[in-house]
């Protein structure tokens, strides 16, 4: 690797990080980190570390490993919108040690060098570092998983064999068993392809299996004293849950068929991804298209791949998101490092001349969409304070510059400038737009009403959704339903938090209330247009309220 580039690479890495810490600080916009960061909240209060808790109630969802890393955190630093994304950012970082390490132990350092960074800008790998749900804890916990493994195949070593059932079963408490379709997935086609499939069945393996199950028993015995111990519990409208049979089939297959509690009122499309990724995998997803394409055809030409750990373990779990009725974007995130390595090489090596073509014309669509994008939402938006955006272009404008006077080869000053892009972009996302979304969170705003000193009142949501304000108010919050409102006991000093929506239900049910304070709200998570627009932004805008009975 000539130290021109390696230069470029480096200070781009930095921009990255730099990028993704932007946002650390960032109040919540959506309802999901919210509902996490609640939740980790209610450990520290409660003093609990096995038991999930949110309004007070029992919550059978998701595993344990992220709320116990982010119980760490809160304290270790006090609760806070920062301490929640911290280790999040942290296992990201991790995640990107390990793809270098992976893609350089096969591919070499400069294509470990490509694929760090296509994984550092990946859109929605950068967005989903601000909106923190499972996904940044899982690209460390499988890339990891895998190198380790791939490791381990090559010669028995305790130190490997430990970490990758250490990493396995960490990534099976973050989102589940199916995660295993992406690790084991990538053994067992490396095994296949390389005619290797009976030393899946050797010790060492074996010995993999067992110590991951034994690593994965924290959540087993968590579940276990929360629900399987207490059938008298109610969830999901029903007693006698037990956790762990939620936790082994109920949460999985249940979320695949989308049946169940937890489900989306579309059935799913098999080609959801497919188009979803041109977006979410911006702007590398059309080159890993191609990358992909080529790569299968070798293999049905029966030419050797360098390796197939990452075709096998990304293609696969990929494959399962695909049939899946239950799917949302960010799903693939985890499997971004592994995409981020199939495609490198082709960043970097002599194409076909339609490969050549294929290559800069497609980048060079995002590369001029993401400014262009940018510069048109800030005309509309219109923001009070225009410093951030300034440094933004500043930077953009320089970077762009150093790369068209110092970069000749076409291949290289593509790559650069398509990770330039997407770092110009996310950092205004980062430091303007979200910051401008959250200044309209009705949630945030009447936490702080609450959190007025000599607000004694106790207070109730009228909706789980309400899970910002459950997070920013510094007092346990009960929950009421809806429909039980007009019959729910209380004192004087009680006050429920209340959305529009629900405000209106009150309304056409005839029953009575009083208003105490009404706050401005943008009850979406989406970035709207009108939301943008500024003088049409109080079309998209309702209130929230804190209410009383009569």
């Amino acid at each position: 690797m000539k130290d021109k580039i390696k230069l470029f690479y480096l200070a781009l890495f930095i921009l990255a990080v730099l990028v993704n810490l932007a946002g650390i600080n960032a109040d919540f916009f959506t309802d999901d980190p919210g509902l996490y960061a609640s939740i980790a909240k209610n450990l520290l209060y409660k003093k609990e570390f096995l038991e999930l808790f949110t309004y007070n109630q029992d919550w059978l969802d998701k595993p344990h490993f992220p709320f116990w890393m982010v119980f760490l955190s809160f304290k270790a630093f006090g609760i806070s919108v920062w301490a929640y994304r911290l280790p999040a950012l942290l296992f990201f970082f991790l995640g990107t040690l390990y793809t270098w390490l992976f893609a350089r132990k096969f591919y070499g350092a400069e294509i470990a060098a490509i694929a760090v960074l296509i994984l550092m800008t990946a859109q929605y790998a950068l967005m989903g570092n601000v909106d923190v749900r499972a996904e940044p804890y899982l690209v460390a916990l499988i890339i990891g998983s895998i190198y380790h493994i791939s490791r381990l195949e090559e010669r028995f070593s305790f130190a490997d064999l430990f970490l990758a059932a250490l990493l396995t079963a960490c990534a099976i408490m973050t989102k589940g068993i199916f995660v295993i379709t992406a690790i084991y997935g990538s053994l067992l086609g490396q095994l296949i392809f390389q005619k290797k499939f009976r030393s899946l069945f050797s010790f060492k393996f074996i010995g993999l299996f067992v110590l991951t199950f034994i690593f994965t028993f924290p959540e087993f015995y968590a579940l276990y004293t929360q629900f399987d111990l207490h059938p008298e519990k109610t969830v999901f409208d029903r007693q006698n849950v037990s956790g762990i049979k939620w936790f082994l089939w109920d949460s999985q297959f249940g979320r695949f068929v989308n049946k169940g509690p937890i489900s989306q009122k579309s059935g799913g499309d098999i080609f959801f991804y497919l188009h979803t990724l041109p977006w979410a995998f911006a702007p590398w997803c059309l080159l890993f298209y191609y990358a992909v394409y080529k790569r299968v055809g070798d293999i049905f030409r029966k030419r050797n791949l360098t390796e197939y750990y990452t075709l096998s373990g990304g293609l696969l779990l990929l494959l399962l998101f695909s049939l899946s009725r239950f799917q949302l974007p960010f799903y693939t995130n985890a499997i971004f490092p592994l995409f981020a390595i199939i495609m490198a090489p082709y960043c970097a090596m002599q194409l076909t001349n339609f490969g050549t073509k294929f290559r800069l014309i497609t980048q060079w669509c995002y590369i001029i969409l993401f400014p262009l994008i940018i510069l048109i939402v800030n005309y509309f938006l219109k923001p009070v304070d225009n410093r951030f955006f300034l440094i933004d272009c500043t930077v953009l404008l320089l970077v762009a510059v150093l790369i068209f006077i110092k970069i000749k080869p076409a291949h290289q000053r593509v790559f650069l400038l398509s990770c330039t892009v997407v770092l110009f972009a996310n950092f205004y996302l980062n430091t303007v737009l979200y910051k401008e979304m959250a200044a309209y969170n009705g949630q945030i705003t009447a936490a702080a009403y609450v959190n007025q000193p000599g607000f004694t009142a106790s207070v109730y949501s009228l909706k789980k959704e309400n899970n910002v304000f459950q997070f920013y108010t510094k007092k346990p919050i009960g929950y009421v339903q809806l429909e039980k409102f007009n019959n729910f006991k209380t004192d004087s000093n009680t006050v429920f938090y209340a959305s529009q929506l629900s405000v209106d239900y009150l309304s056409q049910k005839h029953i009575p209330f009083r208003i105490i304070q009404s706050f401005q709200n943008y009850p979406q998570e989406r970035i709207l247009p009108d939301f943008v627009n500024k003088p049409n932004r109080y079309r998209v805008l309702d209130k929230v309220y804190l209410i009383s009975k009569q």
